[in-house]
C-alpha cells in the first residue's frame, strides 16, 4: 500500500505492557504474531496486515478504544488464551453479525476476538 492510500487509515497500535517477553510469548502462541525488538524496553509486531509495539510500562490502565482481533475459531483462541495467561473478561455473546468475547493479557490489557461464524 503507498503512503497515499495509507492517508487516514490506523497506521501502528502500541500498548504499555508490564513485561515485555511475556507479552511476546502470550501474542506469538496465540496470534502468531512477529517481533523486532529495539531495546530492552520495546517490541515491534506485525500481524501479517497491521504493525505495533509494546512498550514497558510499571502498570497497564484498563480503558481506552478496544482493539478487536478476529478468529475463524473462537473457541480455539478462547482456550488458547485461557493457557497463555490470559483471563476471559466477557463471555462469548452473540451480536448481529457475528459472536466475540473479550479477554485480558498477563498485563491487563483488553482486547476481544470476534467470528462470523
Amino acid at each position: 500500500m503507498s503512503q497515499a492510500e495509507q492517508d487516514r487509515r490506523v497506521d501502528y497500535i502500541e500498548f504499555g505492557v508490564t513485561d515485555i517477553g511475556k507479552a511476546k510469548r502470550f501474542y506469538s502462541e496465540i496470534f502468531g504474531w512477529e517481533f523486532t525488538d529495539y531495546g530492552p524496553d520495546y517490541t515491534s509486531f506485525h500481524d501479517g496486515r497491521l504493525a505495533g509495539g509494546f512498550r514497558a510500562a510499571p502498570e497497564v490502565t484498563p480503558g481506552g478504544p478496544l482493539v478487536v482481533l478476529y478468529a475463524t475459531n473462537l473457541e480455539d483462541i478462547e482456550a488458547r488464551i485461557k493457557e497463555s495467561g490470559g483471563r476471559i473478561v466477557q463471555e462469548t455473546f452473540e451480536f448481529p453479525g457475528g459472536r466475540r468475547f473479550h479477554f485480558t493479557d498477563p498485563s491487563g490489557n483488553e482486547l476481544a476476538v470476534w467470528s462470523d461464524r
